[in-house]
């Protein structure tokens, strides 16, 4: 059966060791002792499984947020060469805003 870092993270160590127990591999020598800190990680290995979760954004179109912090970036580089400091920390205030909409809209 293929697992998901999610399934996998969300099992006990006596079920991530009976997953491991039908698996042959050198990584996973040793499995009946490992904690779930070590055999997560050895697991996901040898299932071909990247381990770290994934996020996703929902209900928002991510690549035009992105497109409108790179283009306050390079306003605040232009901003701040001029030394508009109230300027700039409108600029700065707003790419912080919308990095934190992205981060909010990530399952």
């Amino acid at each position: 059966m293929a697992y998901t870092y999610e399934q996998l993270h969300k099992m006990t160590v006596t079920e991530l060791r009976k997953i491991a127990d039908g698996i042959e591999n050198e990584s996973l020598k040793g499995h009946l002792v490992m904690h779930k800190e070590q055999l997560l990680p050895a697991l996901c290995k040898v299932l071909g499984i990247e381990a770290h979760a994934h996020h996703q954004a929902v209900g928002i179109d991510k690549s035009s947020i992105k497109a409108e912090i790179r283009k306050l970036k390079a306003e605040r580089t232009v901003t701040a060469e001029k030394h508009d400091y109230k300027h700039l920390k409108e600029i700065r205030r707003q790419i912080h805003d919308l990095k934190r909409k992205i981060r909010k809209s990530a399952n």
